[in-house]
């Protein structure tokens, strides 16, 4: 049920459309923002693949070591859907900015102080109980984030352009993911695998207090969109949110999170748990190659993320999610042979093939697409549960039950692969039912004519009316 809030304009006065710089800089603000959130997210990945196994798990064996590192790891994932609950209420209530200035603080605690965490040969399971409650705060952090930075880029964006300006938040994952597997890689090449192994692996940790304070002088210089605004200024804000997103929108839901199944496990794969295979099946050339690999695919995301997003604006959201989970079905299996046997030297263009085409297709256009599914009220809450509870699901469990599906299998993938297959499946019937308005506007021929594809609207609420535009 609306209430009133505190308006953000004078009720009756139209707040001011986004103007271009506006747009650009919350633009610039996402990406920044979103890269120094997944930086710390992502470090804690890397750092499952390579090091927390001998460093808070030294009694086990090496393989029930990495299977416990990757479900501390997990267990971020797990704690996602809650932030996404308390930012979404709060988000569609107070705002985008506020919640997104609070999870960036929270990050960065937690990732600063995980670097300072003593072994557990120091201080015994102690550590482990650490390293778990700080993961679950980066988890909380996490799933606050996302929400709130995709619907800025895309609620300041004009119509025709949600794909590209929404790309910005996502370009944020290729972004972090090359800063963390940077700067682990410069520490651990000055400093020697010994050393790094022993203290290094700290460092860059740390750093992350020096990066977010950079994200927060960015992130607090833009305001929420106008179409946010007014919603406020009239009196529409919902008391309950979430509720109401659960309540009048589960296909939404739903459909969010089967289309967060393939592609969040694909990047599991290429970026973490790639790196532990070929630890185990070529050595430390295999593992550095592996590193190497991310740094190159994650720099040409920052291309290829928004270029998929532009792409989306103009064939639809649905076709190309449906034919790149088909490619990931069919071209896991020959990726996991090429780990094997292939040349090191192109692991590179392989891995980029899989990430750069296949995985960003599907997941540049995907603040927009995820956005359009809910009305704006209930946009924050509504994308940030179908997204976080799909992400459960996939990425966050992906790297335990690899490793689980490899050490079953023999030391062989094909379970693992299969189960990528199940996923992609999943995703593409979630994309069959999705709401599409660019596909809809272009079967339309309403983009040919020059008209903005419409927003889903649920007659039942007035506040679906008020989209961007």
């Amino acid at each position: 049920m609306p209430i009133p809030t505190t308006a953000a304009a004078p009720p009756g006065r139209p707040v001011a459309p986004s103007t271009n710089a506006t747009r650009r800089r919350v633009a610039l603000a996402s990406f920044v923002g979103t890269t120094v959130e997944y930086y710390d997210f992502y470090l804690y990945a890397t750092a499952s693949a390579l090091v927390f196994a001998p460093t808070f798990f030294p009694s086990v064996t090496p393989a029930v070591g990495v299977i416990a590192s990757f479900a501390t790891y997990g267990v971020g994932f797990v704690a996602r859907p809650l932030g996404g609950v308390i930012a979404g209420h709060l988000g569609d209530r107070i705002g985008r900015k506020k919640l997104l200035v609070a999870s960036l603080v929270l990050m960065g605690i937690a990732s600063t102080l995980i670097g300072v965490i003593p072994s557990a040969a120091t201080i015994g399971v102690g550590a482990v109980v650490a390293l778990v409650f700080l993961r679950l705060l980066q988890g909380v952090a996490a799933g606050a984030e996302w929400g709130g930075s995709a619907l800025l880029s895309v609620e300041h964006a004009p119509a025709r352009h949600r794909g590209l300006f929404g790309a910005f938040t996502q370009m944020g994952s290729a972004g972090g993911m090359l800063l963390a597997t940077g700067v682990f890689t410069l520490v651990r090449g000055l400093l020697g695998n010994e050393a790094f192994l022993a203290w290094g692996w700290r460092l860059p940790f740390l750093f992350s207090a020096v990066i977010v304070a950079v994200g927060l002088v960015i992130r607090l210089g833009v305001q929420d969109a106008p179409v946010f605004q007014e919603l406020r200024a009239s009196g529409g804000v919902e008391r309950f949110p979430v509720w109401q997103a659960i309540r009048q929108h589960p296909r939404s839901i739903l459909v969010t999170a089967g289309l967060r199944l393939v592609q969040p496990a694909l990047y599991s794969i290429l970026t973490t748990y790639s790196l532990t295979y070929l630890l185990a099946k070529r050595g430390e050339e295999g593992s550095a190659a592996g590193l190497q690999a991310v740094l190159v695919i994650s720099a040409v995301s920052l291309v290829s993320t928004p270029f998929w997003g532009w792409l989306s604006d103009r064939v639809g959201r649905r076709v190309l999610t449906i034919w790149s989970a088909v490619g990931i079905a069919v071209l896991i299996w020959p990726f996991f042979a090429f780990l094997d046997a292939g040349p090191l030297v192109l692991l590179p263009l392989v891995a980029l093939v899989g990430m750069c085409v296949f995985h960003d297709s599907i997941y540049g256009p995907q603040a927009a697409w995820f956005a359009e599914q809910f009305p704006t009220g209930r946009r924050y809450s509504g994308m940030s549960l179908g997204y976080q509870i799909g992400s459960i699901f996939s990425v966050g469990l992906t790297p335990l039950l690899a490793a689980v599906f490899v050490e079953v299998g023999g030391g062989s993938p094909w379970i693992l692969c299969g189960y990528l297959g199940v996923y992609a499946v999943l995703s593409i019937v979630a994309a069959v039912f999705a709401v599409d308005p660019v596909a809809d506007a272009r079967r339309a021929g309403a983009l040919r004519a020059g008209a903005d594809p419409a927003d889903p609207a649920d007659p039942a609420d007035p506040a679906a009316a008020r989209v961007s535009a």
